[in-house]
């Protein structure tokens, strides 16, 4: 992959965390690169209150992203739970990401899919999905894996996990150093998961994450509304 005129190898396998670790100390993000935003990511089983806890969260204006991750449910059920989020998130200007499924994110008109490692080709999702859609690639802690995808058309890669999590099972740590490495070199945005939450993300955002992804952090929470609100002076955004 080429940025400029500067090529980046292939075969790059160089565990991220042998990056100096002051990398992330010394990064200064570019003016011009947008401010780090909040995505927001469904927890794994959704009840008949959801949608109205999600509304509530969505009308606080702090959420740019929210991915629907299901787990364990046929398609069609999926596809049911699903169509009213894509209304509401559709009501808040707020992009509608459905997980894993290329099949479900076609059914619900979403605005993109996110792919996981075993989840489908960028490419054949731009084909299935168009030229509009938001196509974003789980990279974990690799380099090579977020070259790989920007080659491919993804439109933003996901590194992580950063802190441990309970969301899902991880076999992969990342540092901070990565995200600051990969803002440095490439204009596509990187996301940074995994156990994050407002007492932990200052970090990742300081090191030039241009987005979050939170999930327990606000759906584990008595009040998701509040949750939601304690990311904003850290986005800037009160």
């Amino acid at each position: 992959m080429t940025n400029g005129t500067e090529t980046f190898p292939d075969d790059e396998e160089a565990d991220p965390l042998a990056l100096d670790p002051g990398f992330a100390e010394r990064f200064e993000r570019d003016p011009r690169r947008p401010a780090c935003q909040l995505y927001l990511i469904s927890p794994s089983t959704i009840d008949a209150g959801f949608a109205e806890r999600l509304a509530a969260v969505l009308a606080t204006g702090l959420v740019s992203a929210f991915q629907l991750r299901v787990k364990g449910l046929p398609d069609d059920e999926i596809i049911a739970l699903g169509a009213p989020l894509r209304a509401l998130c559709a009501a808040h200007d707020t992009a509608f990401i459905v997980n894993d499924s290329i099949v479900i994110a076609k059914a619900l008109d979403a605005d993109g899919v996110h792919l996981g490692q075993g989840d489908g080709d960028p490419r054949e999702a731009r084909r299935i999905l168009g030229p509009q859609a938001q196509i974003g690639v789980t990279c974990h802690d690799s380099r090579h894996l977020a070259m790989e995808a920007g080659e491919a058309g993804a439109d933003y890669v996901a590194f992580g996990a950063f802190y441990p999590t309970t969301t899902k099972q991880v076999s992969h740590r990342a540092d901070p150093a990565l995200l600051g490495w990969w803002s440095t070199i490439f204009e596509l945005p990187c996301v940074a998961i995994g156990g994050i939450t407002a007492d932990n993300a200052a970090p990742l955002i300081a090191a030039g994450a241009d987005f979050i992804a939170v999930s327990g952090a606000v759906w584990t929470s008595e009040d998701p509304v509040a949750a939601v609100r304690r990311f904003a002076p850290l986005l800037g955004q009160g």
